[in-house]
């Protein structure tokens, strides 16, 4: 029965450990895949992800094994209440981890949309001056709540100096290209 229980533990921990290392559920070696393992449908809130998934289930046979081969070499209790007390510990294991999961976690993951990274119309600031005709400079601007930076032009070729603030027209071939904000805001000026 010891060697039962700590097969169960080690197998968990290490494909715990693994899956962890390995980007929360993607894993390439080579041609061989190993990712996105759902048992069970349903529970999963609103990420599709099944309550009873890898994670979970790993975290159950990890918690039970453990459990188990502790209370084997520390109780004196019978066979039959050690496997029904590693039960209870695998599920409690499981259900923090869920916790952990789908309380905590998954709650705040959204799906980007490509509006989200939409150049046209982002207001940015020119951190490397834009030279007259076809110069490339380069604006710095805020998008997805992170700092990105883009080569620029200027839309009607004038130059733009550094610290000018601009707003993207179009975005073609990694290139933004650019006018002033002034200008927008007060086309008669």
């Amino acid at each position: 029965m010891e060697n039962l229980f700590i097969i169960c533990f080690a197998t968990g921990l290490v494909l715990s450990l693994l899956s962890l290392i390995s980007g929360f559920g993607h894993l390439h070696l080579g041609h061989f895949h190993v990712g996105h393992h759902h048992i069970g449908h349903g529970h999963g809130a609103k990420s599709g992800m099944s309550s009873v998934n890898m994670f979970t289930v790993l975290a159950f046979v990890t918690w039970f094994g453990g459990a188990g081969y502790l209370l084997m070499r520390t109780t004196t209790f019978n066979a039959q209440l050690i496997v029904l007390l590693a039960s209870i510990s695998g599920f409690a294991g499981a259900g923090l981890l869920w916790a952990a999961l789908f309380k905590v976690l998954l709650p705040h993951e959204r799906v980007m949309d490509s509006a989200d990274t939409e150049m046209t119309g982002v207001v940015a600031r020119v951190s490397n001056g834009i030279r007259d005709g076809d110069g490339i400079g380069e604006i710095i601007f805020s998008q997805t709540g992170t700092r990105k930076a883009s080569a620029a032009r200027s839309d009607d070729g004038h130059a733009i100096e550094r610290g000018a603030e601009v707003v993207v027209i179009r975005y073609e071939r990694g290139v933004a290209y650019v006018r002033r904000w002034d200008e927008l805001a007060h086309p008669d000026a």
